[in-house]
């Protein structure tokens, strides 16, 4: 498997600290959280996107994948979230990442059956744009939709290859589910996998990998047994937690941590 770290731990820095804290600690690639606070996001012209997949490429770091905030389950309509979906696919597709990320986002005032439905439309709609530009979406387990048969129920109706799914591995395990039962959800849709450590279902706050509650070696186990050769992209919240140790002195013992685990697994 190889090992990638979301910009969500380290908000706002330049992507040449970002590819340099990815070489350095020895990080294979960088999923880009996509917004404006970012220096990577939709709304960067042609030679911009052009001098991001530059930079990459001089690193010798892939760029994962572009998370976004499409919310495709979302009540209202349609036009306005494919718009977004599209506006990350042409994103990926030029910095030559292979998934984007959107959100289940499911709202209160809908049914579970609703949800699903208008997720399932949205996705279906946008995997034939996915298709022509070569980039997966992916459904990230979270919200209204935090378990892998949450997730599912959704990318079960799609039934499109370009429609696959993203395991937060919190998610899953704050809804319920074991690693073997999200595996098993998500295994024919799996884009890769987001990896973190909390302290309590009622503490999000991040850890370093290890530090906290969540079933890493679980779900290392499970994807191994399994002969899975994907990614594991560590999403550190450092955004939405100041509190927070900053990421990159914990970068080394968190790629030192998934490799034992990675090693025993095998």
């Amino acid at each position: 498997m190889k090992l990638a770290f979301s910009t969500l731990g380290v908000p706002g820095m330049p992507l040449a600290d970002v590819l340099g804290l990815a070489t350095a600690h020895g990080y294979h690639g960088v999923e880009l959280r996509a917004h404006p606070e970012e220096p990577v996001h939709p709304g960067l012209g042609p030679d911009e996107r052009a001098a991001v997949a530059a930079r990459f490429k001089a690193a010798g770091v892939e760029p994962l994948g572009v998370a976004g905030y499409a919310r495709v389950a979302a009540p209202g309509d349609d036009d306005a979230v494919l718009a977004e979906i599209r506006g990350l696919l042409d994103l990926a597709r030029d910095l030559g990442a292979p998934y984007i990320r959107v959100f289940p986002g499911g709202g209160s005032e809908q049914s579970p059956e609703e949800a699903d439905a208008t997720a399932a439309r949205r996705l279906g709609t946008a995997a034939e744009y996915a298709a022509g530009v070569g980039v997966r979406i992916l459904l990230e387990t979270h919200d209204s939709h935090r378990t892998g048969a949450d997730a599912m129920r959704v990318l079960g109706l799609v039934g499109h290859r370009q429609a696959g799914a993203l395991w937060d591995v919190m998610h899953t395990w704050l809804g319920g589910e074991q690693p073997f039962e999200s595996y098993a959800a998500l295994a024919p849709h799996l884009g890769y996998v987001q990896v973190k450590d909390i302290a309590s279902a009622e503490d999000t706050t991040p850890l370093a990998l290890g530090a906290g509650v969540l079933p890493l070696t679980e779900v290392v186990d499970v994807l191994s047994r399994h002969g899975w050769d994907g990614w594991l992209c560590w999403e550190y919240e450092k955004r939405w937690y100041e509190s927070a140790a900053p990421l990159p002195g914990l970068l080394t013992e968190g790629r030192e941590h998934l490799a034992r685990l990675l090693t025993d697994a095998a």
